[in-house]
């Protein structure tokens, strides 16, 4: 049997004791484990220069895990240390998913499902508005960009329409129930046609294009298997769509067709129009989207169309392309789709909650400097500093007491920033979502991420100090980064340092955390919210 990794965790003293408590859940015969103190007080304030000139790696180590929200970049660090460096998670609790005891490595770069995303007013379009928008769909996740044309609507342009997105490099559908667009869209180039009934399947032999085979009628799955039948024989390429039809107008039946196609042929290519379910229905479209690409999973249905024309199915590319690659691992691993992340969740978190409420109790009683830090727990929203740890559940409740023991009547830029603040962490604590200062709550596929580099810290917020507190802030910035600091330590499981004991200076390592967050000590007049 191999010995262990051993691990290195670096951190601050703050989190120390949490950190000690998940790795000791670590199980011994995979890790043994270290954690590095730096000697600072926030990790997040840890700077390379810091962790070069005041960590020692014992002898042993396998690999450095450095906290998700410290700034350092493991690459340099890695090169000084000799040893593999890399950035943990944001949240100690998600540590053990992270080192993947959940049981699986989570692989989200694979798939094997075709989007095809339908502009449905192509023809009211102009083909430089079709091209960019055929490239926004592309961006967003999509393979193949599907023109719609309209019934009674000419679309003269659709030549010059399907020459421009291949041009491009986009793969293109054209998707029409006249024959003659068909036709056109195919001798442009398109690569694909939707969509072609057993009456309508002599185009398929005049085109090299796809097409897709659909029933004469929703509820005629004979017709569907006759032109099967007559494209297999042929040895042609083709997709067959039994068609998905909306809630109260047979969905449950059409469902059924789907599996009985592929009962039928087995190894035909599919394709599900995912947009009879997520258009027609008021409801949250990403769960909507969710089941469905499970069904196509389970089916083997590795093409569907999806289009948007409702505000609420705005993030339809984004919530297929999420839900594609979910399914695709889940199915890999021979697994339920749970513990693959949270692109798919947007309301709610699986595990909202970083810290109990005694977790936060012990935290607030360590601070020591006036700053306000926020934390959301199962009771409630947390709001402390040195001097008051108010708990609450609505955000303009708490104004009288920050304006009793803070700078809030004072200052409005400050009272703008805590009010933003606490009513993004009521806003978590009412839907059960993480919070996390100073940092924009997560949504899933339903909204884009903020891109950050990590290497970097976060620039000080607009909103300054003024008044009172500003004199205050100003004498503290003028301690030494590193006065006074606790020396530095490593420990391991079941030793304690000596420098367990709270220290009551400043955040330490070049700058300081003003209202969550950093601020590097020169210049020192750019200070930023508080």
């Amino acid at each position: 049997m191999s010995a262990p990794e051993h691990l290195v965790f670096i951190t601050g003293r703050m989190a120390k004791a949490r950190l000690e408590k998940v790795a000791a859940t670590l199980p011994p015969e995979r890790y043994a484990w270290s954690i590095a103190d730096a000697g600072v007080k926030v990790a997040a304030l840890m700077t390379e220069e810091i962790i070069r000139r005041r960590v020692t790696i014992p002898d042993g180590a396998s690999r450095i895990i450095l906290p998700g929200r410290c700034r350092a970049n493991p690459e340099a660090l890695a090169a000084h240390f000799g040893l593999p460096v890399e950035r943990g998670p944001d949240e100690i609790v998600d540590l053990p998913a992270y080192l993947g005891l959940a049981g699986r490595t989570v692989d989200l770069s694979r798939h094997d499902l075709r989007i095809f995303s339908e502009i449905v007013d192509a023809s009211k379009m102009t083909p430089e508005q079709i091209l960019a928008k055929g490239l926004d769909l592309a961006r967003r996740g999509a393979d193949v960009i599907d023109l719609g044309g309209l019934p009674d609507t000419d679309f003269p342009h659709l030549e010059a329409c399907v020459r421009l997105l291949k041009g491009a490099g986009l793969k293109v559908s054209v998707d029409s129930f006249s024959l003659d667009e068909l036709t056109r869209g195919a001798r442009a180039g398109a690569d694909y046609l939707l969509s072609l009934n057993e009456q309508t399947l002599d185009l398929a032999f005049e085109t090299d294009a796809v097409p897709v085979l659909v029933p004469v009628r929703p509820d005629d799955l004979a017709s569907l298997d006759r032109a099967i039948e007559r494209m297999e024989k042929a040895g042609r390429p083709y997709m067959a769509d039994p068609i998905l039809e909306p809630i109260h107008f047979g969905f449950v039946e059409s469902i059924t067709r789907y599996h009985e196609t592929r009962r039928r042929w087995p190894g035909i290519e599919m394709m599900m129009g995912t947009g009879n379910l997520t258009e027609l229905t008021e409801a949250d479209s990403l769960g909507v989207t969710a089941l469905l690409v499970g069904m196509c999973s389970e089916l083997a249905i590795r093409n569907v169309l999806i289009v948007q024309v409702s505000n609420h199915t705005r993030r339809t590319v984004e919530e297929h392309d999420a839900a594609r690659r979910v399914m695709f691992a889940a199915r890999a691993d021979s697994a339920l789709p749970k513990g693959y992340g949270r692109a798919l969740l947007a309301l709610h978190d699986k595990r909202p909650y970083v810290q109990t409420p005694d977790e936060v109790a012990v935290q607030a009683a360590e601070v020591k400097d006036p700053n306000y830090r926020i934390a959301v727990a199962e009771d409630g929203i947390h709001v402390f500093n040195r001097d008051i740890h108010a708990i609450g559940t609505d955000a303009m409740a708490f104004f009288p007491d920050l304006q009793r023991t803070g700078t809030v009547g004072s200052d409005g830029a400050h009272a703008f920033y805590l009010g933003g603040e606490l009513t993004k962490a009521e806003t978590a604590w009412r839907l059960g979502k993480r919070y996390v200062q100073d940092e924009a709550l997560a949504w899933g596929a339903a909204a884009d991420a903020a891109v950050e580099d990590t290497t970097a810290f976060k620039k000080a917020g607009h909103t300054k100090h003024s008044g009172s507190a500003a004199a205050e802030i100003a004498a503290r910035d003028a301690t030494p980064p590193e006065a006074g600091a606790v020396a530095p330590e490593t420990t391991g499981p079941g030793e304690t340092g000596a420098g367990d004991a709270v220290s009551e200076t400043p955040p330490e390592g070049g700058g300081r955390i003003v209202c969550g967050k950093f601020v590097p000590d020169a210049p020192r007049a750019a200070t930023g919210k508080a």
